[in-house]
């Protein structure tokens, strides 16, 4: 009898480190619902482009305080569909200055849920000390070069997509 219980147990293990096994290799995971954000799992760290107005734009990311502060300052310039996408911990009233920036930008706010919240247009470095922001909560910051918000007619509530 207790031999019986043993094997019992062993096929179990076995059959939850199977199931665990191919779970994981296909990238399902337990949730309640799809991620916005592309496949659960892969974390907010991996994002490469960010889609918004039908074009795709490579991204830099800024998700610690201190590549958050340094942003763009001291670059040069920014390609036609490159970026920085400013990544916060929790959704919150985010405002945004020129210092030390060397061109214009458009910025660009996003909610958790992925919409366009708030779009400030050519930013100019010469505003600093001046700040932009909404004054709602927002978890997301793009900025992108400056004329991109007209040249693709992006408006307020359009959505955004991350894809790695």
């Amino acid at each position: 009898m207790r031999n019986k219980k043993n094997i019992i147990s062993f096929v179990v293990i076995i059959i939850f480190f199977v199931v665990g096994f191919f779970l994981i290799k296909n990238n399902h995971y337990f949730v309640s619902s799809p991620s916005p954000l592309g496949r659960v799992g892969e974390g907010l760290n991996n994002i490469k482009f960010v889609k918004l107005a039908g074009q795709n734009i490579k991204v830099d990311l800024a998700v610690t305080d201190e590549a958050r502060r340094q942003g763009l300052s001291g670059r040069s310039g920014l390609g036609e569909n490159e970026g920085m996408l400013f990544i916060f911990d929790k959704p919150d009233k985010y405002y945004f200055w020129m210092k030390d920036m060397n061109f214009p930008i458009d910025m660009i706010w996003v909610t958790e849920d992925m919409k366009v919240i708030y779009i400030q247009k050519n930013a100019p470095p010469e505003a600093y000390p001046e700040t932009y922001g909404p004054d709602a909560n927002t978890k997301y910051v793009l900025e992108v070069v400056s004329g991109f918000s007209d040249k693709n007619n992006l408006k307020i509530g359009d959505s955004v997509l991350f894809t790695y």
